[in-house]
């Protein structure tokens, strides 16, 4: 079976992770990705490590799998050349460099959509491509901070902390693959290709969600609950006697549920706890009591209570635990691919399915340049002009 987006080609200029997560993601769905890398250098997430699978970095094979790889200097005359007719034979063009360094090589929106009518050319940067921060590096940690995200996340006592992963440039990239779905749509439609243009910081502000959406309603500034919800109790992380669970007790009626199987008959007639408004006002006496109630469990005895009772809840796993676990194994969340320098990697998998036109994985993460001779051998170059441009360090 074929992929969703089979016969679609994409130009990759991104590195480090929102331009590689996007087309990666439009790889898996069946795309001709050619992800284009500078000779020598790459990719720098080539080299943020350990751990390494041979001589791959755990983080660059992470989200650069069913891409073909290609070393191209497009500073040079000849690399330009290279990369226009690349493009000539793109549906779609991703690029994350600071604004305006496309344009001075020639190859900004203004000029390719007079040279390609149907290109979908896709700019990811750190604040977009107007106003005062738009020269900015984009780094996820820097967008968590000022984004107003570390200032949601940590404990209420304790510093502004980050997101553990880098969920900006994730989110980013989802958000650019969703574009460019859209904008291949149109051009259905229409025939015509279109900018799409894509900021960490605005991809961070349109996440911020309920909590964005309260300060905006209230005028209130968010501040830090830790594992704990602003508008919902009980929401949180408890202790029992051997480790932590997380219960989310969502409605008034999974609360009394959760009292239920607890034991907590004097929680369940105090009226003040009866309805969450009440609960949330109230929070200060009620978890610290709920606490005590927990305590007394073993973890697995109150997560089959719980469930027995259907009051949502899990226990709070490692990394390994939850790639290990029951759930992931039913989901085929863990694959395996074969790399032709690292061996046999193992690789998260995409987290949706499609009953015609199923996801897969066809190619492994590109070593660095590994696929330029037969990339240039399609675009017509023969194989003695290939040598004297790698001898001329353009690929």
């Amino acid at each position: 079976m074929i992929g969703a987006l089979d016969g679609l080609r994409v130009v990759d200029l991104s590195r480090v992770l929102a331009g590689p997560y996007c087309t990666m993601t439009l790889g898996d769905l069946g795309a001709d990705v050619v992800k284009v890398e500078l000779p020598e250098v790459g990719d720098e997430t080539r080299r943020w490590g350990p751990p390494f699978a041979g001589d791959e970095s755990a983080y660059f094979l992470a989200v650069n799998r069913n891409k073909r790889g290609v070393t191209l200097d497009i500073k040079s005359e000849v690399g330009r050349e290279i990369l226009d007719r690349l493009l000539a034979r793109a549906d779609v063009l991703i690029e994350n460099f600071r604004p305006g360094t496309l344009d001075a090589l020639g190859f900004g929106w203004d000029a390719l959509r007079e040279r390609y009518p149907r290109l979908i050319y896709c700019a990811i940067s750190a604040f977009g491509q107007n106003g005062p921060y738009r020269d900015r590096p984009g780094y996820d940690f820097a967008i968590q901070a000022i984004g107003g995200l570390m200032s949601i996340t940590g404990e209420p006592d304790g510093e502004p902390m980050k997101v553990g992963v880098a969920i900006v440039d994730v989110t980013a990239g989802l958000y650019a693959a969703t574009a460019i779905l859209a904008a291949l749509r149109a051009r259905e439609r229409d025939g015509r290709g279109q900018r799409i243009d894509v900021s960490l910081f605005g991809a961070q502000l349109a996440w911020l969600i309920n909590v964005g959406s309260g300060y905006l309603v209230s005028g209130n500034e968010p501040r830090r609950f830790g594992n704990a919800h602003p508008n919902i109790v009980p929401y949180e992380s408890f202790p029992c006697v051997d480790g932590h669970i997380a219960i989310a007790a969502g409605n008034d009626a999974q609360f009394r549920a959760l009292l239920g199987a607890l034991g907590a008959d004097d929680l369940a007639a105090d009226a003040r706890f009866g309805k969450n408004p009440g609960r949330v006002r109230n929070r200060d006496e009620l978890v610290p009591r709920l606490r005590e109630y927990i305590g007394r469990w073993t973890r697995q005895a109150l997560l089959a209570a719980l469930d027995a009772a259907r009051v949502p809840c899990a226990p709070i796993n490692t990394v390994g635990e939850a790639l290990r676990s029951d759930a992931a194994a039913a989901l085929g969340a863990v694959i395996e691919v074969d790399h032709p320098t690292a061996g046999v990697v193992p690789m998260v998998r995409w987290p949706f399915d499609l009953s015609v036109t199923p996801a897969s994985a066809r190619r492994p993460p590109p070593t660095l340049g590994g696929d330029t001779d037969t990339v240039l051998s399609e675009l017509g170059f023969t194989a003695e002009r290939i040598a004297e441009l790698r001898a001329a360090k353009v690929i």
